[in-house]
């Protein structure tokens, strides 16, 4: 009997360090920046706000909407387009690896929604394609609280045309 608590004791000394890693209560951060958007020839730019949810270490839930600020001339065809970003949201699972405690390196994979609309020759189409997202990033922390996020992410569209669109951003954060 004495060998089975020993036992039981040493065995939940090795639960420790993970207890030590869960987090109580979700920590939420939030972030406002540019984001650029390189969308098959069309430059577009966009504000783009997060909310973040950090429930582990090393894992979080982010959600994330932009609203276009900054539209594009192309030529198609010999013909001259306005091409605007309207707006884009989406959800993610974030992956983060902590580098130091002021830098954190992550990674992450979600899925959402954008809306294009182009004019050319007088004709108006709005484009609205769901996405599967995924990309990299990282955030470095002047103290405790305050930061900023440098991301690239990679949009998939699932429609028939199957484009893909790369945005670049960079964001102050906030944590509360």
């Amino acid at each position: 009997m004495r060998n089975i608590l020993l036992a039981t004791a040493a065995i939940s000394l090795f639960a420790v360090p993970a207890m030590a890693q869960k987090i109580s209560t979700p920590q939420w951060s939030g972030s406002a920046g540019y984001t650029a958007l390189d969308a098959d020839g069309a430059d577009l730019g966009a504000i783009t706000g997060r909310a973040t949810a950090r429930l582990h270490p090393n894992f979080a839930v982010e959600g994330e909407a932009s609203i276009g600020v900054r539209d594009d001339n192309v030529t198609v065809a010999g013909v001259n387009a306005k091409v605007e970003h309207d707006y884009d949201a989406a959800a993610y699972a974030v992956g983060i690896l902590p580098v130091s405690p002021n830098l954190e390196l992550f990674g992450r994979v979600g899925y959402g929604t954008t809306s294009i609309k182009a004019e050319a020759a007088g004709v108006r189409a709005e484009a609205d394609g769901e996405s599967v997202n995924y990309g990299v990033g990282g955030n470095y922390f002047f103290d405790a609280q305050n930061g900023v996020r440098a991301d690239w992410t990679r949009r998939d569209f699932t429609d028939d045309n199957g484009s893909e669109v790369d945005t670049y951003g960079v964001s102050y954060v906030r944590r509360f």
